[in-house]
């Protein structure tokens, strides 16, 4: 999704992610909804933006990491070398409009579209793919770049490693004869249950994560998957993040709980004030609540991405299996895009 670097950003950033039907549906009235929800929300979130820095690092972290991500790949795959770094994003400078331009002037004839979201949601990495084939189409109407997509990874061995290691710190900064009785709970981004109504994949895929995690941990804490984020009226996924929280932290036979932000690769508003401040700061309960450093500079995640690309590059594969079905289950949402995705990447499978 992005967020906005600098505070004044903010509204254009809440006007573009409140106007995509992929991600909040609000059918005809989309685009006045769009416009009323984002300048009653601006100030609010521009307060929000303040209090973490004046600015979301989302920027940095993700231009940081898809640097590291291409050095490593200059030395891991050199038959595919060199590899450039690009970062585009749905709702914040820079947007998909300005990087498809840059590559083009750079020369790049082959390039893949690497989702942030280790899991796949119609709403966030379909949303961006679409949005991918519409400046295509828009401003690389002879096809000079040839895509391939990563459309998750929900348990790639480097996502999963990093988040052992970080929730294991955070579980030791307990007394040691607490532990035991320390919880994780691991919050993700919601969605709205029309989204999730549709067979949408990202529940599934979240909470493959977060078992997969509890695997390496052995299983020797009690945890929970909740939810956080919800935005206006309608049904959102739950249990919220915030309600359990509250009702789990004054349970006395509770120790301690660690947050983990298990469908977010770097830190942003949702970690750093809506965990961090929101949720934290106001607890009644502050010395029972911890939460996992995000992934940010991770070396052994960077690691992980890195061995996602090289594996993607040798396999010939234009995208995984499941995105054809994602595409079945969610096309007659989308507006203004493809029907199938071989529009814009060519067969399932192919040898560049």
């Amino acid at each position: 999704m992005g967020g906005p670097s600098k505070v004044s950003e903010t509204h254009d950033f809440l006007l573009r992610l409140f106007s995509d039907s992929d991600l909040i549906p609000f059918g005809i009235f989309q685009n006045i909804l769009a416009k009323f929800i984002a300048k009653r929300r601006t100030p609010k979130i521009e307060e929000h933006y303040e209090e973490i820095g004046g600015g979301s690092p989302i920027r940095y972290w993700s231009e940081y990491q898809c640097e590291k991500v291409c050095k490593i790949l200059d030395k891991t795959s050199p038959e595919t070398a060199p590899h450039k770094p690009y970062v585009a994003f749905r709702y914040a400078n820079p947007l998909t409009e300005e990087t498809l331009p840059k590559m083009l002037e750079d020369g790049i004839t082959r390039a893949v579209a690497f989702s942030q979201y280790p899991q796949y949601s119609f709403s966030t990495s379909g949303s961006s793919l679409h949005e991918l084939y519409r400046k295509t189409v828009q401003l690389d109407p002879e096809r000079k770049i040839k895509w391939s997509f990563i459309d998750r990874w929900p348990k790639n061995e480097g996502l999963i490693n990093a988040h052992l290691k970080l929730i294991t710190e955070k579980i030791n900064e307990f007394p040691e004869e607490d532990r035991d009785k320390v919880i994780v709970l691991f919050s993700a981004h919601s969605l709205p249950m029309e989204i999730v109504n549709r067979g949408d994949s990202y529940p599934a895929e979240v909470a493959a994560t977060v078992y997969a995690v509890m695997e390496k941990l052995n299983f020797k804490h009690a945890y929970r998957l909740v939810w956080q984020s919800q935005v206006g009226p309608k049904p959102w996924l739950g249990g919220q993040t915030a309600k359990i929280v509250a009702k789990l932290e004054k349970n006395d036979d509770i120790k301690g709980i660690v947050l983990v932000p298990i469908a977010f690769t770097s830190d942003h508003i949702e970690t750093l004030h809506e965990i961090d401040i929101e949720l934290m700061e106001d607890s009644k309960f502050p010395h029972k609540l911890k939460r996992s450093e995000s992934l940010n500079g991770n070396q052994e995640f960077i690691e992980g991405l890195a061995d996602i690309v090289k594996n993607h590059l040798k396999s010939g594969e234009a995208y995984s299996k499941q995105l054809e079905l994602d595409c079945i289950l969610g096309e007659e949402y989308a507006t203004n895009t493809f029907s199938h995705p071989r529009e814009l990447l060519g067969d399932h499978h192919k040898k560049d």
